[in-house]
């Protein structure tokens, strides 16, 4: 897939309307547009997060979540989840298959046996990288629920992989609070009913 942009503003959603990435004209306020404008914000908090003293690892890892980010945004910003014909096939279509979610979970399982188990809802904050990793998952729960929202058409592997990215980033915000050493007793853990 190539990208050209000689000229960023076009002037063609001035009207409140924008094209898919079939070319199709809908509201900026089409399920679909507000899933993957969500999914981009994910992206941006992701960036911000990576401002952050992190773990080398951790910064390769969230490195290649944004670039996967993009892929969901091309998912997502191209309605027919499961493209049936041959001449649609022939197009290219870039669609998130379950490799991206297995990456996911085979982090997630590398980082969480590192960490002492969980024996209470955590609270978030700890440090600034942990409070960021927390803002991104925040924002990618609400990236899947707009997913959710596009309804049938939406591809479920896009779903998948954002519920198990946004677990990934809870493991990672609880990682970054330990600092390292899988001691996460400084984290701050809900207390029912304390005050």
């Amino acid at each position: 897939m190539t990208v050209n942009l000689t000229r960023i503003y076009t002037k063609l959603g001035d009207g409140g309307e924008t094209h898919l990435g079939d070319m199709s004209r809908v509201s900026k306020l089409d399920p679909r547009v507000e899933a993957y404008g969500t999914v981009d914000e994910l992206n941006a908090t992701i960036g911000l997060a990576l401002l952050e003293p992190l773990p080398q690892l951790f910064v390769t890892w969230l490195r290649r979540v944004q670039n996967d980010l993009l892929d969901v945004g091309a998912d997502l910003s191209v309605p027919g989840a499961v493209e049936a014909s041959e001449e649609a096939a022939s197009r290219e279509r870039l669609r998130i298959g379950p490799a991206y979610t297995e990456w996911l979970e085979r982090a997630c399982d590398e980082v969480n046996a590192k960490l002492e188990p969980l024996r209470a809802f955590v609270i978030p904050g700890g440090t600034p990288a942990g409070a960021h990793l927390h803002v991104c998952r925040t924002v990618c729960r609400r990236a899947e629920r707009r997913t959710i929202a596009v309804g049938e058409d939406a591809n479920p592997e896009v779903i998948r992989y954002l519920n198990r990215l946004s677990d990934l980033l809870f493991i990672l915000s609880r990682a970054v609070n330990s600092h390292g050493s899988g001691d996460t007793s400084a984290e701050p853990l809900w207390e029912p009913g304390a005050h």
